[in-house]
């Protein structure tokens, strides 16, 4: 197996990243955590999780700023992107699950609290976790019926739950799933998120850019595309008149943003050549966003938001994002693993299409018809409003902890 991971790495950047970032894990956190420093380790699968698991990193280094924050990624699309966030005192990849790798992690780190955000069961991890007794903690998780935990042949993976200490549900269902199996020790929490993307709207949120580009015209922000979502907006985008469009690709990849630039009839600009065609501005209709860390401001700009991922496999991208600005959002398909994007439908803030045809057709009635994208608006930004306090309580949980001796 190792054999095959090494050979991957000559035929995907993303798998050298994946191989490569694994052998300095531990010189990493041997350099980074001493052996009298008091730790606590948040293991992240990607991005968006890392998302869910930053308020509590926030809340926890300003209260108890004497502790060192050690954040491993599984994924390279994570790891790359926040290994120097402030936040953390080590980032590394996680190395793969193996006892070993499992026994030195952990001894390296000798977290007082280990955090596991929604998705990630690593057994060896979770035992190696229990075996030398540090307290562990599953945040943000979400569980569906097909999962492997709730199937006969579970077994192994149901001892691997049994090794967190409390587990912090997003919904009432995932609750009443792990009480059927014995699990008690769990919270109905919501989701984190909600917490991370309530504070944007109190932070600065102006880009100059923006202003010169947007004037008075409607926006519609197309944030973390892929090119099946590209597919379907290019139709509206195309059609439209007086409408300003944002479009922010989930991945810098030139050639495919090359390729989609070139099928739009409007004047589309790219974020990387505005020092020399920002007297563009005002008159484009489209701006490229080929850089990453401007969308969650950018998304305060806009009228209406599309969120990508969901009309391929990928997996559907923050929606509260745009939501916490009051912004309508629009989506793909696939998204019956994202209970967020499944309760906003539920209350007609936000809309999934299935095709250009639908992409077309539920932009037209929200840029159409003001009254209609206020009131979606207004449920959206409720919605998150009314969707906070999961930090807290997880807060509140660690608190007891350290009072207890």
């Amino acid at each position: 197996m190792s054999f095959f991971l090494w050979l991957s790495q000559v035929f995907s950047k993303k798998m050298k990243l994946f191989i490569g970032g694994r052998q300095r894990t531990f010189s990493i956190l041997k350099e980074k955590i001493k052996s009298t420093d008091q730790t606590l380790w948040f293991h992240c699968a990607s991005l968006g999780e890392f998302e869910q698991g930053f308020p509590i990193m926030e809340a926890i280094k300003k209260q108890y700023p004497t502790y060192k924050i050690v954040v491993s990624f599984f994924s390279p699309s994570g790891y790359e992107i926040k290994k120097n966030t402030p936040i953390a005192d080590a980032v590394v990849y996680l190395p793969m699950d193996t006892r070993a790798s499992a026994r030195k992690f952990v001894e390296l780190v000798h977290p007082t609290v280990a955090f596991f955000v929604k998705y990630e069961f690593w057994p060896n991890y979770l035992f190696q976790l229990k075996k030398q007794g540090v307290h562990a903690l599953l945040i943000s998780g979400v569980f569906r019926e097909n999962q492997v935990f709730f199937k006969s042949y579970g077994s192994f993976m149901r001892n691997a739950l049994q090794s967190f200490n409390h587990i912090f549900v997003q919904t009432k269902s995932s609750e009443v799933l792990l009480k059927k199996i014995g699990m008690n020790q769990v919270s109905v929490s919501g989701d984190t998120r909600f917490d991370r993307v309530s504070h944007q709207i109190e932070q600065d949120n102006s880009l100059e850019f923006m202003e010169a580009f947007k004037g008075d015209s409607l926006c519609v922000v197309c944030g973390s595309t892929w090119p099946e979502d590209e597919t379907v907006l290019l139709p509206f985008i195309n059609s439209s008149k007086n409408i300003k469009f944002v479009i922010a690709p989930h991945k810098m990849d030139v050639g495919k943003i090359d390729s989609f630039q070139k099928k739009i009839k409007h004047t589309a600009l790219r974020y990387s050549q505005l020092d020399s065609e920002s007297n563009k501005l005002p008159e484009a209709s489209v701006i490229i966003i080929d850089t990453i860390g401007l969308l969650t401001k950018i998304y305060s700009y806009a009228d209406i938001a599309y969120v990508g991922g969901a009309m391929g496999i990928t997996g559907l991208h923050n929606i509260l994002e745009p939501a916490t600005f009051g912004v309508p959002v629009v989506i793909g398909k696939n998204y019956d693993d994202f209970p967020e994007a499944e309760r906003l439908q539920s209350l007609a803030g936000l809309f999934s299409i299935k095709n250009g045809e639908e992409c077309s057709e539920v932009l037209t009635k929200l840029t159409a018809n003001n009254n209609f994208r206020d009131k979606t608006g207004m449920i959206a930004g409720h919605f998150v409003n009314s969707n906070t306090g999961a930090t807290a309580m997880v807060l509140e949980y660690f608190k007891n902890l350290k009072a207890t001796p």
